[in-house]
């Protein structure tokens, strides 16, 4: 298990946009599970939506490549020196929304690895329901 310190040394995201709380299970260049928590007092519930608020679709998404990114961080040669972005998106779909108060799984698994690019199967569930999925593609980049 990593915590919210130990992966703002792996990722270079922080506050209002680092939105991975904990890293609960990695396999290196398999599998990650990582945990958001959902408060009310995060910004975008000021505005999406007044008395009705969800969690922006863009979001969800952006929290499963931070996961996914930290699979990545911790799967190459030299991750010191590399950065990974965000180079696609495919097959996005949301099932359900998330609230205040929800919790995030997000559930990052690699479906090709190649030296320099990599493409991941990302699903996320409050409870036990899938509220979110998509397949991402990676770039490793020096930095």
């Amino acid at each position: 298990m990593f915590d919210i310190d130990e992966i703002k040394n792996v990722l270079p995201h922080r506050y209002p946009l680092l939105l991975v709380d904990r890293i609960e299970e990695l396999k290196e260049g398999e599998r990650v599970v990582g945990i958001k928590n959902v408060t009310i007092n995060e910004e975008f519930f000021q505005g999406h939506y007044p008395g009705h608020p969800i969690m922006p679709g863009v979001l969800i998404v952006e929290a499963m490549a931070q996961v996914s990114g930290f699979l990545m961080k911790n799967t190459v040669d030299d991750p010191e020196n590399k950065i990974p972005y965000f180079a696609g998106i495919d097959r996005a779909r949301f099932r359900k929304t998330v609230r205040p108060g929800d919790q995030l799984r997000i559930v990052g698994e690699v479906i090709r690895l190649r030296k320099s690019i990599a493409k991941l199967d990302a699903k996320a569930y409050v409870e036990e329901e899938l509220v979110a999925e998509a397949e991402l593609l990676f770039a490793m980049q020096e930095k």
